[in-house]
Order: structure tokens, then C-alpha cells, then sequence
């Protein structure tokens, strides 16, 4: 009979010589007991950590014989992207198709707030604002600042949403689509009390649903009232967590979305209950199909713009999901990596923390020694914003650059060129979900 045992993290058996269970692993056996003891579900940041298909699962296809390729750096391959063009009066244009998600300040550094814009602005496309108002440093230091209406209201005003370049009226996130977001008492300081209205020091949660509507022709009114408050000058976004995608962005685009933004499963947040996390939505990868099939029944594609976020990390990421059928992507967890969270040259820091480098996600504590996730400002001190701006601008470029790459190897010279046919899938789950064949094959798993 097989060995089906598990290996511990030292690589070894476990310590007397049995297996360990499938069902009661050690993760699992750790959490009912520390549910057992404490009675209160555990808190965290980010997003999924299990392992479900992403565009890992998918490759590219290269060109050769029957297509040729674009030549290195000196063909011209273009990443410009203007979202908002089906009502407002000025859209906006980026340079590349990557933007920056919406990350609260309270949930992030004012600090931190400021270094995204700063880089953003930098690498010529748009940052976002997130729960709990607009910062003056943010706004001076974006060039393209988006507002989010999120259900909690927080710091929202009239004078804000005209001072942004566009709306994104947040109905869910991928992380926790159906709930709502939580911001511990440690990180409301008297500057966040102040701009979200609520007592200092005390534990906060985000609605889960706007207070002002039950459904899409509600939604329609308040994207009505936006764009009079606005002179229908602003992009109008809505932003789902990716659940019943395909329901969800027709009804978006029927109540009147300029851009739809998905948020698939991989997407993080600053802080909910890790049951959200792991057992609530879609992973990104099944979500872009449905959303571009949900535009295209509706004769919108690529005429309401489809942002697409949720585990974005490098530029081949970004090539697949243009591919796949998205005019742009966001980043939110990628982007504080990049900033210097999770930093090797802090591991003593998180060692004192119980945690190392790249494993760190309590950003919910406001304990990160990179300053990033904080609101103390000893520990905010530690991120200069203008250092800041530059890795997040170099990051930018590097995912910019290498779609291009990707894009001229299949003789592309745009990267809205490429296209589910220039994909294959390594697994039969990722070719089911992208609708786009198994490598080697013609096959795509549903489809005759």
C-alpha cells in the first residue's frame, strides 16, 4: 500500500512515528484548538493561502512559423488604456495597463498612502483611495486618484468625489464578497477617528451592504446621483468580489458602470475572518472568463472597460489576464510587498513579532516594522514615501515590461492584441475555468 503520509515542515515523519490525517491536519488540529481555547474566530490579513488555479496554470504561446514575432525593444509594442469611455466627459488615460487597488488609510500608513500615489504617478496610471476618505498627501501625490463609495461611508463628501478623477462604488471584495471589512481599535488614531467620524481606540466594522439600496435599480439611482453630483465629468466603476460573476457585471453594466472591476478569491484585505478568506468566492482565473462573456452577451466588451484583480503578481499575470479578455489589471497585496513589507532586512522584527519575511499577515495588529501597515508613528516613520514612490514606479516598469516582452513574442503591438488563443492550460481545472484548450490538445473541458 502507498504511503500516504504528510510531511511535517522540517521534511521529517511526525515526531512518534504515525501519519498525519488528510482531514485533521496539523493547520486544522491548531484551530479548533485555539478556537477551543479563546471561543473568538481568528482575524488576519491578506488573502487565500490555499492552493487554487491561477495563471501559473496557463502559458503563452510564442510565435514562430505561423506567426511572427515582434523584434525585441525595437518594434513597437504599446500599453496605454483609457477607462471610462462609455458616459464620462474625461476619462481617464494611463500609460500602462496596471493600476493601484483601493487600500484604506487606517488600514495603511498616511505614509504609505502617499508613496502609492507617488508611484503610481510616476509610472503614469491611477492609485485608489479606499475605505475611509482621501488623505491631501494622497491626493497631491496622484496624478489619477480614484475615489471608492464603499458601504461604510466613511469621510464620504461631495467635495471629495469632485476632487477625485473617478468613482468606484464598492459592492464586495474577492476576500470577503457578502461581508464586510474591520479595522482593530490600535489603528485608529485621532487623525483616522476624525476623518471616519468614530470614537478613537474602538474596534470598527465595515458594513457589508450599501444602507441605501437593496438591489441593481437601486444601484442605477446612485450611480445617477453620482455622475449629477460630478457633472458626469468621472468615471463610474463598480467593483464586485467575484462570486455569481456573470449576474453580477451584467447588472453592473445595466445600472450604468463605465468600468467593472472583479476581485477574484486571491484577493487581501487588511483584515477579516480567515473562514471568509479561504471559503468565500471564486479564484481570479474562472472570474475574468465569466466577466468577459457577461460583456460580451451584452455586445459591451472593451466598450465597459474590465478591470480585473486578485493575486497579481508579475507581468506574465498581467499578459494572461489582458489575454483572457481584461483591459486592465490592479494590484493591492503585490504593491505593499513591493513597498517593503515583509522586508528581509527586518526579519529580526518579525521574528519578535513570531513571524519571518514573507509570512507576515497581521496587518490588522498595526505592528509592521515596515511602517506600511501602521498607524504608530514611530513605526510610520521608518517608510520614507519618496523611496517609496520609486519601488513602487520600478515595479510598475517591470510588470510593464515584461507584458511587452510577452506581447511581442506572440507579435503583438498592443497588448489589448492578445487573446485567449494565444493561451493553452497545464491542468484540466485551469482550461475548464479559462475556457481555453489543454496544452497539447484542442480540448477545452465542457465544451464539445
Amino acid at each position: 500500500m502507498a504511503d500516504d503520509s504528510r510531511s511535517f515542515p522540517s521534511g521529517g515523519e511526525a515526531p512518534w512515528g504515525g501519519r498525519e490525517s488528510w482531514t485533521f491536519d496539523q493547520p486544522t488540529i491548531s484551530y479548533i484548538q485555539r478556537a477551543a481555547t479563546t471561543g473568538i474566530y481568528d482575524i488576519r490579513g491578506g488573502g487565500a493561502k490555499r492552493r487554487v488555479p491561477h495563471f501559473d496554470d496557463l502559458l503563452l504561446l510564442g510565435a514562430s512559423v505561423s506567426r511572427y514575432p515582434l523584434e525585441g525593444y525595437r518594434e513597437r509594442c504599446d500599453t496605454n488604456v483609457a477607462l471610462g469611455t462609455r458616459f464620462a466627459k474625461k476619462p481617464i488615460e494611463l500609460k500602462i495597463p496596471v493600476t493601484i487597488a483601493g487600500m484604506s488609510f487606517g488600514a495603511l500608513s498616511a505614509h504609505a498612502k502617499e508613496a502609492l500615489g507617488r508611484g503610481a504617478s510616476q509610472a503614469g496610471t491611477s492609485t485608489t483611495t479606499g475605505d475611509g476618505g482621501m488623505t491631501d498627501e494622497e491626493r497631491k501625490a496622484s496624478k489619477m486618484l480614484v475615489y471608492q463609495l464603499l458601504p461604510s461611508r466613511y469621510g464620504l463628501n461631495p467635495d471629495d468625489l469632485r476632487r477625485a478623477d473617478a468613482i468606484e462604488v464598492v459592492i464586495g471584495q474577492g476576500a470577503k464578497p457578502g461581508g464586510g471589512g474591520m479595522l482593530l481599535g490600535q489603528k485608529i488614531s485621532d487623525r483616522v477617528a476624525a476623518m471616519r467620524n468614530l470614537p478613537k481606540g474602538i474596534d470598527q466594522r465595515s458594513a457589508c451592504r450599501h444602507p441605501d439600496w437593496t438591489g441593481p435599480d437601486d444601484l442605477t439611482i446612485k450611480i445617477q446621483e453620482i455622475r449629477e453630483i460630478t457633472d458626469w465629468e468621472k468615471p463610474i466603476y463598480v467593483k464586485v468580489g467575484a462570486t455569481r460573476t456573470r449576474y453580477d457585471v451584467a447588472l453592473a453594466v445595466k445600472a450604468g458602470a463605465d468600468v467593472v472591476v472583479v476581485d477574484g478569491m486571491q484577493g487581501g484585505t487588511a483584515a477579516t475572518q480567515d473562514v471568509f478568506i479561504e471559503h468565500v468566492g471564486i479564484p481570479t482565473l474562472a472570474a475574468v472568463r465569466l466577466a468577459v462573456e457577461a460583456l460580451q452577451e451584452l455586445d459591451m466588451h472593451r466598450k465597459v472597460q474590465l478591470i480585473v484583480s486578485g493575486g497579481i503578481r508579475t507581468g506574465a499575470d498581467v499578459a494572461k489576464a489582458l489575454a483572457l479578455g481584461a483591459d486592465a489589471v490592479s494590484i493591492g497585496t503585490a504593491a505593499m510587498v513591493a513597498l517593503g513589507d515583509n522586508s528581509p532586512h527586518l526579519v529580526d522584527e518579525y521574528r519578535k513579532l513570531g513571524t519571518a519575511p514573507g509570512y507576515y499577515d497581521d496587518w490588522q495588529e498595526g505592528r509592521d516594522p515596515a511602517g506600511i501597515s501602521t498607524q504608530d508613528p514611530e513605526l510610520e516613520k521608518r517608510l520614507d514615501p519618496v523611496l517609496g514612490g520609486r519601488r513602487i514606479a520600478n515595479y510598475l516598469q517591470v510588470l510593464t515590461l515584461e507584458c511587452q516582452t510577452l506581447a511581442r513574442a506572440c507579435g503583438k503591438t498592443h497588448v489589448h492584441n492578445l487573446e485567449p488563443d494565444d493561451l493553452v492550460a497545464l491542468t484540466i481545472e485551469a482550461a475548464a475555468m479559462a475556457g481555453v484548450p489543454l496544452a497539447g490538445t484542442g480540448w477545452i473541458p465542457g465544451r464539445s
